[in-house]
């Protein structure tokens, strides 16, 4: 690891572990050894002066993000070393903080934060009770990633059918077609590919995104058994 913050890929937990959903911060920073304390310093002098960080990090930073401008993208707890994260963690938005770890001294800023993405599976008696509303039927998106052939053998109602097989074709345009901001429930057959969707789904920027466990087949085993099995 050659920089506090490599970038994950995106987390998927269930149950109440992903319900405490916390924040995401979107960090850039500049990082030098240990033994420049002297040109830290100097640094968020000439940042508090009016220069730019991420000018400076393209400079002066020892760290792979200077490529980027110092920018290591939205990252979320548990992805930093300690030192880092409490420091980003603990700072007001856009103002440049200085924190010391095992790789030096950095200058960090966060720019923006928000809600940390959700993925979680919902099981079918609980997806069951939720489509009995028609205001979740107009506030939610439904997807189903099957095939036409299987669709035609049993589907639910309100989902909208894009075929795994399909991606190249509707992955591109998915954040045109689908709100990232909405919750988003994924169904396959047993709930396998429907994971990677949602997985994909949710490293596209949606931050609400539901993995119905088990796929159309536990749901008609265990709730609706006038949906047929196949």
């Amino acid at each position: 690891m050659n920089h506090p913050c490599p970038k994950a890929t995106p987390s998927y937990s269930t149950g109440a572990s992903a319900a405490e959903s916390g924040r995401e911060l979107l960090v850039q920073h500049l990082l030098v050894k240990e033994d420049n304390q002297k040109l830290i310093l100097d640094l968020q002098q000439r940042i508090s002066t009016g220069e730019d960080l991420s000018d400076l990090a393209v400079e002066y930073s020892i760290c792979p993000s200077k490529e980027d401008g110092g920018m290591l993208g939205w990252v979320r707890k548990g992805q930093m070393v300690p030192e880092f994260e409490e420091a980003a963690f603990n700072a007001p938005l856009n103002k440049v903080v200085r924190c010391k770890t095992k790789f030096g001294w950095h200058l960090l800023q966060v720019l923006s934060e928000r809600e940390e993405a959700l993925l979680q599976d919902i099981q079918p008696d609980e997806f069951h009770v939720k489509i009995q509303d028609p205001n979740f039927l107009e506030e939610a998106q439904l997807i189903d990633v099957r095939e036409p052939g299987e669709v035609a053998k049993a589907s639910l109602p309100g989902f909208k059918v894009l075929p795994l097989q399909q991606f190249g074709s509707w992955g591109p345009e998915i954040t045109t077609k689908f709100d990232p901001q909405k919750d988003t429930y994924v169904m396959c057959h047993h709930g396998m590919r429907s994971l990677q969707v949602a997985k994909w789904l949710q490293s596209q920027g949606f931050r609400k995104v539901y993995n119905i466990s088990g796929g159309i087949h536990a749901y008609s085993v265990q709730v609706d058994p006038s949906v047929p099995t196949y």
